[in-house]
């Protein structure tokens, strides 16, 4: 990682998280939960410097920016995008097994700014089992989103799947606009390609026929 930033306060940085705290315990919980943070540029992201975090450390709270794991199995690749909001642990790596050996790379999209959550810091958390509820609830949200993104990738035509995909992908990215719904997000063709379980080439093909139709 590069060097730590300023602590912040978590709740200051990620509102959402108080959202199931009484008014009286988020205002101590403003207080007391700090956090260091990191900030990573676009790019490759070696995590294997990761590998020595112990058991007890929650993760890695994405604050800003766009990061992708891509998972490798066999000559396939399929992708995850990861945004604020998201908790992830690297250093889990994947399956290695004999039966279906399994290999991730990590990219940073858009400049990252992630928050620890260390041993210090699941030791404060604890006094706040609110906050532990509402980390559940985005893991059952990023669930939730790899499933459709799966089915997505299962529709017939590779456009209907483009389709599909820029709808689910507005849901959570898009900004309304004068031109309607702008998903600010820099996503190569390979990427797409990868979110819909299709070759480049044919990605390429189908977002052209799709332009010309609009």
């Amino acid at each position: 990682m590069n060097r730590p930033m300023e602590a912040i306060h978590l709740l200051e940085a990620d509102p959402d998280l108080g959202g199931l705290l009484s008014d009286v315990r988020r205002t101590e919980a403003e207080r007391e939960l700090v956090v260091r943070t990191h900030r990573l540029p676009v790019g490759p992201w070696d995590v294997t410097r990761l590998s020595g975090a112990s058991g007890d450390h929650i993760g890695l709270l994405i604050l800003e920016g766009v990061l992708a794991r891509e998972l490798l199995v066999a000559d396939q690749i399929s992708a995850e995008l990861l945004g604020p909001g998201d908790v992830v642990r690297p250093w889990q790596g994947a399956s290695r097994s004999a039966l279906l050996p399994v290999d991730a790379v990590w990219s940073v999209l858009s400049s990252l700014t992630v928050a620890v959550l260390d041993r210090r810091f699941a030791a404060e958390a604890a006094r706040y089992p609110e906050i532990t509820a509402a980390l559940f609830d985005r893991l059952g949200e990023r669930s939730l989103r790899l499933a459709t993104t799966q089915a997505i990738s299962q529709l017939t035509r590779v456009d209907r799947r483009l389709k599909a995909l820029f709808w689910h992908l507005a849901e959570r990215w898009g900004r309304v606009s004068g031109d309607g719904v702008v998903v600010p997000l820099a996503l190569t063709h390979r990427i797409l390609g990868q979110l819909v379980g299709a070759r480049r080439p044919t990605v390429s093909t189908a977002l052209s026929e799709l332009a010309e139709r609009e």
